[in-house]
């Protein structure tokens, strides 16, 4: 094998260093490892939900808006279900809804930023002036209006969503790309002849997927957001049991005059819990990417200045 071709497949310097990068925030930033241990339980629940829930989903199994009890810690709902069976199916079609729809975000997002950083001019130009046009967009009432002329169906939420929320992945990618390109490394494998897709492929994906993955952690919570709110406001499946949904039967029902605050504030409270998660990771991982989060929020006291030389304190 030839010098050249060595040069190629040398990997670059830092990305043996990233390999496990998620891992290692997630270990030694308390933050993270919060936020992480909510993900994996609310998952957990949800994923097991058929073996571990108390009761059938459909199941009537007390009087409407039952207290909370021994065998109900949770109370009934307005058709006597219990709580925290409702709350486990939700949280299992809330978490598809929000991963499916970041990942049509992230994979729109993700391209674009990396083709309009990579290839820059008039390539550049148009894809951020069509980003910018969706950007200024305000994503819930779009998110209304396309729901409610599709029509109600957990595909067409996901699709409402994926596409709105990609914007500032790219932008955030394309910046990243922009800087990657410019390193050393990238621009002797394009002397030496590799084309643009193994650069792509080789060089640069390597040294923005950290940055992806603490996006699309954040995109997870605002996806699932925006579903609970669609789903509230009557635009969600009907024939799915989401958390919005859970919400929004217990808003119509009156529960809240009712004084059955059990059948709303625990599926509020898990959809806070779940973006705080997100939240915690997400961030987490921004800040071990980027230093200057880290340093913003040093206090300006830590700084002082130096006296001047020969002249000793007294010149402060």
């Amino acid at each position: 094998m030839s010098e050249a071709s060595l040069m190629i497949e040398a990997p670059p310097e830092g990305v043996s260093s990233r390999r496990g990068f998620v891992l290692h925030t997630l270990r030694h930033r308390p933050a993270a490892v919060i936020g992480a241990t909510i993900l994996v339980l609310v998952g957990l629940g949800a994923v097991l939900a058929p073996w571990i829930a108390p009761y059938a989903l459909h199941e009537q199994v007390g009087p409407v808006f039952g207290h909370p009890s021994w065998s109900h810690p949770l109370g009934l709902d307005d058709g006597g279900i219990d709580m925290v069976t409702l709350l486990m199916w939700g949280a299992r079609v809330s978490l598809v809804v929000g991963f499916a729809a970041t990942f049509v975000s992230m994979a729109i997002g993700g391209a674009v930023g990396v083709i309009s950083g990579y290839f820059g001019g008039a390539t550049d130009t148009i894809l951020m002036r069509i980003t910018d046009y969706f950007l200024v967009v305000p994503d819930v009432p779009l998110m209304i209006v396309v729901a409610a002329i599709w029509g109600p169906s957990l595909f067409h939420i996901i699709i409402v969503i994926g596409i709105l929320l990609w914007t500032s992945t790219a932008r955030v990618i394309r910046a990243q790309v922009k800087s990657v390109r410019e390193r050393v490394y990238v621009k002797r494998a394009r002397a030496l002849g590799a084309g643009h897709t193994r650069i792509v492929l080789r060089h640069v994906l390597p040294q923005v997927a950290p940055l992806l993955i603490a996006n699309t952690v954040l995109t997870v919570a605002v996806a699932i957001f925006d579903e609970t709110a669609l789903s509230f406001l009557g635009l969600g499946d009907p024939s799915r049991t989401s958390l919005g949904k859970v919400i929004e039967n217990a808003f119509e029902r009156a529960a809240i005059s009712s004084g059955a605050w059990w059948a709303i504030v625990p599926p509020g409270a898990l959809v806070a819990l779940i973006i705080l998660g997100c939240s915690l990771v997400g961030g987490s991982l921004e800040d071990a990417l980027n230093p200057r989060l880290r340093v913003a929020h040093l206090s300006a006291r830590t700084f002082r200045l130096r006296p001047l030389v020969g002249r000793g304190k007294e010149a402060l």
